[in-house]
């Protein structure tokens, strides 16, 4: 369960947390371990809009894409998968460029052999920003209430990571545990609670 704190936007400084945030550090997502790499998500909420605050250690940016919809996951990427109940879900994701992809998927099996997306889907009114200190990669999620049709009950975040020195890492809040690396895998989405 993750509890989400109320708390107050900067568009001045949108990577600025507030103080009841709390860091919520991604495992690997085919077994639980750490990952190489940490990745820490902060969230909070306001009247319209759900924050989320990916900051992760990131020695080298792979990323060529800046058309949105092209397929993120193919490079890095960090992910947020929200559900308002049932099995139908929300994917939205963000590369080092700032491209994005969204997409309302529907998985009635729970499975990825049954799962159907639809890209033509857009989250209206996303936002979203990227910014870079040496070693370090933020990237800011603003999903608009509004867009997934109320708040989202239970969610899984991700980071996909390529390197060709030290070979993809797959991090999730709430691993998988599936091989390969499997994200679109409903029962393992965590409760959601605004605090």
């Amino acid at each position: 369960m993750l509890v989400i704190p109320r708390g107050e936007f900067s568009i001045e400084e949108p990577w600025a947390i507030p103080s009841e945030c709390r860091p919520v550090a991604l495992r690997r997502a085919t077994d639980g371990d750490a990952p190489r790499l940490s990745t820490n998500l902060f969230t909070y909420y306001d009247d319209e809009y759900l924050t989320l605050i990916f900051r992760a250690d990131d020695e080298d940016v792979v990323a060529t894409m800046y058309e949105h919809d092209e397929p993120l996951w193919q490079e890095d990427v960090v992910e947020a998968f929200l559900a308002l109940d049932g099995t139908t879900y929300y994917e939205l994701e963000v590369n080092p460029l700032g491209t994005t992809f969204d997409a309302r998927g529907d998985s009635p099996d729970g499975v990825r052999a049954t799962m159907r997306a639809d890209s033509s889907w857009t989250c209206e009114g996303l936002f979203v920003a990227i910014r870079r200190q040496e070693e370090t990669a933020e990237t800011v999620m603003r999903v608009p209430f509004a867009a997934l049709g109320g708040r989202p009950s239970r969610a899984n975040f991700f980071r996909v990571d390529r390197s060709k020195t030290h070979g993809d890492e797959y991090s999730a809040w709430n691993p998988t545990m599936k091989e390969p690396a499997d994200f679109h895998v409903v029962a393992a989405f965590g409760t959601l609670v605004f605090g």
